[in-house]
């Protein structure tokens, strides 16, 4: 009995000490930022966990991923993100950004898949395009078509229509509309569509290889005379559901809009749940959370959400995020994150009493034996 009464004492410290904690933390709820990509995912999981109402409703902001892990590492304390949204990997130097603000210890959290597409009007017909006619369409340089394909000469992109990039295009003008510098999807985009057109081209090939940093700056680097034009998501579907040339979007984006949107096939596969899945469909992408240490146990809902988020009801095969865009991870590779967070979420949380059930069931009969006695003792 008294080894239960401590164990119940000890239990009541912990969550009391948890509780000063997080009132002194001074933020009564989760504050989460980055990717425009998994914002409506995270929006949902959001909803989920504040249903009850034992958990106020975390405030998500769609930033952008470059801009969600700048807040990200400005700081720890109440005006500082939890959580950070990315659409990519954590960079090195934002990495150092973060260890010199004090936002030393980082877990990151895979959650699934999604996909980059290039998106027009159903008006439209069909569109099949290469990496190399994106290349082409929207680098700032490109090789001199004049000079042969081994040329190493670089000149201002002359294409202004999509014929001229490839005669088997529309005989229209280029005209892209697609996120700004500080996106994660344009990051992808940069890497995994330009570059691999890029090198398609023997003298730039050679270049990767010899100069990968010049590489990536020439071919990443995309063309500012109005052939592309950055714009938010929302604004790049007003402008492609208008029939207003192409957009860049992802993949969650264009399954809300299907009536009205088409993505063009890429490298003759088109995007789907399995092409992506089995990476037949060369633009897809990992999705991320980056989890601030030094918040959990203080963030309130923190431990809530992230358990949340990786129940399979979420994040699952037939998970309710699978209407938000997120293509799910193989079984495999979520135990695997789902171990990860466990390691995580264990420091943070107080251990909860366990009732000592051996002891109790001694201490049971004891007071049975006692009251027989005493009845012995009365007759």
């Amino acid at each position: 009995m008294l080894n239960r009464s401590l164990a119940y004492a000890a239990a009541s410290v912990l969550l009391f000490h948890a509780a000063t904690a997080q009132a002194e933390f001074g933020r009564p709820y989760l504050l989460i930022a980055g990717s425009s990509t998994i914002f409506p995912i995270a929006s949902a999981v959001a909803d989920h966990v504040s249903a009850s109402g034992k958990v106020r409703k975390p405030k998500v902001e769609s930033t952008g991923t470059g801009g969600g892990i700048k807040l990200f590492c400005e700081g720890t304390g109440r005006n500082y993100p939890d959580i950070v949204l990315a659409s990519r990997i954590l960079k090195k130097v934002e990495r150092e950004e973060c260890a010199l603000n004090g936002v030393h210890e980082i877990t990151e959290l895979k959650i699934g898949y999604d996909s980059i597409v290039v998106a027009q009007s159903r008006k439209n017909k069909p569109l099949s395009l290469s990496n190399r006619d994106l290349y082409l369409a929207l680098a700032k340089t490109v090789p001199d078509p004049k000079c042969g394909a081994s040329c190493d000469r670089l000149i201002p992109n002359p294409y202004k229509k999509w014929s001229e990039v490839n005669p088997a295009l529309p005989d229209a003008p280029i005209l892209v509309w697609g996120p700004p510098l500080s996106s994660g999807t344009r990051d992808t985009f940069a890497e995994d569509v330009l570059e691999a057109g890029c090198a398609g081209f023997p003298a730039m090939k050679q270049m990767m290889l010899s100069n990968e940093t010049k590489f990536k700056k020439l071919c990443q680097t995309i063309r500012e005379d109005g052939a592309y034009e950055n714009e938010p998501e929302s604004g790049v579907i007003d402008h492609i559901e208008g029939g207003q040339g192409v957009g860049i979007i992802d993949f969650g984006a264009l399954l809300k809009h299907k009536s009205e949107l088409e993505a063009a096939s890429i490298e003759g596969v088109e995007p789907t749940y399995e092409s992506v899945k089995s990476q037949r469909y060369s633009v897809g992408r990992p999705l991320y959370l980056y989890l601030k240490h030094a918040h959990l146990g203080l963030a309130p809902g923190m431990e809530a959400y992230l358990k949340e988020f990786t129940n399979d009801k979420a994040w699952g095969d037939e998970g309710y995020l699978i209407t938000d865009g997120l293509i799910p991870m193989p079984a495999a590779e979520r135990a695997v994150e789902l171990e990860k967070l466990k390691g995580v979420i264990a420091v943070a949380e107080p251990v909860p009493a366990k009732s000592d059930k051996k002891s109790a069931k001694p201490a049971a009969k004891a007071k049975s034996g006692k009251a027989k006695e005493s009845k012995k003792a009365q007759g």
